[in-house]
């Protein structure tokens, strides 16, 4: 398989990608709508022949032209959804057309049966859980960590030690699972999923010096493949914020070889699409694989947008950003064109809720900057963040 430039390129005929989270445990109703349906548009364009089933806020004319001028494989088979009863019409529907789906987050059997799949809602669920890294990552990789049951976190998370905290489960959880990290002596303010699922894992502090995302893909014919070597930019808590594409530090051979062989153990359960790695080089030496990502991710968009708009100097620097701001996503992109035209910027993702029934309303877009200087790019990328409010 030649590097893909589109999810038709990873998927072949006769698939569907649905990359929308389910909620699967109590929470206040509404709470993770926006991410969801963020989340279920961002694939579109770069999905070529591949019908996406994507909200109706990613689906707006001047989004869609936007990105379309960017140079960008837009889905030619957008299957639209504004509420929770129009997404499981898409989903049926593509099943009646005989569609596979390809499920990025783990949906019910009783919406997507699993012989209608590309891989199963349990395969999804188990490689994305995060205490499922013991099997599937070589120990030589893996942070010290344990899976303890919530009675037992006050024992395994004390206030004067360092740790991080994620959760134990199968299930999407509205795709905005946090990742909660302590320092030894702050205050404990432990986040909303914990009072509703059972298991944790509790995982050592590492001061990180480097930080990145291998990206993999596993095509249809069940090879995985290494496509690129990104770096990750993360807030002052941790959180991701964007990648930065290029010329970037290499890993280690050894761990570069560790992330390949953990994509084939995934196709030879059965995987298939693609996946992002977090790995980290630690100050006193350690490298570790963080977290498995067994979906499309923030990394892998912008990648194969690279792919489309300047295939031949994919060696050169960009960083991606994300805005969310207020007003229609319009009007976003109306104070946006200067930056666009100027050249070095697109668009590779949006969103505005306002073309769903969401109340809240909000819009989203993610940018790719690129060209020659990577400072130039860091300025260009700091410089939008701080016009918009990031």
């Amino acid at each position: 398989m030649a590097a893909p430039r589109a999810l038709a390129d990873v998927y072949g005929p006769g698939v569907a990608v649905c990359a929308r989270p389910v909620l699967e445990v109590a929470e206040p109703r509404g709470r993770h709508r926006h991410t969801r349906d963020v989340v279920s548009a961002r694939p579109l364009a770069v999905a070529a022949g591949t019908p996406v089933i994507c909200s109706a806020g990613g689906t707006d004319p001047s989004l869609l032209a936007v990105l379309r001028d960017g140079g960008l494989p837009v889905s030619t088979d957008l299957r639209d959804f504004r509420d929770e009863a129009q997404f499981t019409a898409r989903v049926r529907e593509a099943i009646a057309d005989d569609l596979l789906i390809s499920m990025e987050y783990p949906q019910p059997t009783t919406l997507c049966p699993d012989d209608r799949t590309v891989k199963s809602a349990r395969l999804v669920g188990h490689l994305n859980n995060k205490a499922s890294i013991s099997t599937l990552v070589d120990p030589r990789f893996q942070a010290r960590r344990s899976v303890v049951a919530r009675r037992q976190l006050p024992e395994a998370a004390p206030a004067d030690r360092s740790w991080v905290l994620k959760a134990a489960t199968d299930e999407a959880h509205g795709g905005s699972l946090d990742v909660y990290l302590h320092q030894a002596g702050e205050q404990i303010t432990l986040p909303p999923f914990t009072g509703v699922l059972g298991e944790f894992v509790i995982e050592e502090y590492l001061r990180i010096r480097r930080n990145w995302g291998i990206q993999l893909c596993v095509g249809v014919d069940a090879r995985a493949r290494l496509l690129a070597i990104t770096e990750q930019r993360v807030d002052a808590t941790g959180i991701y914020v964007g990648g930065i594409f290029g010329p970037v530090t290499a890993p280690p051979a050894e761990l570069l070889a560790e992330c390949v062989a953990i994509a084939q153990r995934a196709a030879d359960l059965g995987y298939r699409g693609l996946c992002g790695l977090d790995c980290v080089q630690s100050w006193d030496g350690q490298l570790v694989i963080l977290d498995l990502n067994f979906r499309i991710t923030s990394g892998t968009i912008p990648l194969l947008a690279l792919r489309s708009v300047r295939p031949d100097t994919l060696d050169q620097p960009a960083e991606s950003a994300k805005l969310t701001v207020a007003a229609p996503i319009a009007e976003l992109l109306a104070e946006l064109r200067p930056a666009l035209s100027a050249g070095g910027l697109i668009v590779i993702a949006g969103h505005d809720t306002r073309r769903t029934d969401n109340p809240v309303a909000q819009s989203t877009l993610q940018l790719l900057v690129f060209g020659d200087d990577p400072d130039d790019v860091a300025i260009r990328r700091g410089a939008l963040e701080a016009q918009f409010g990031y």
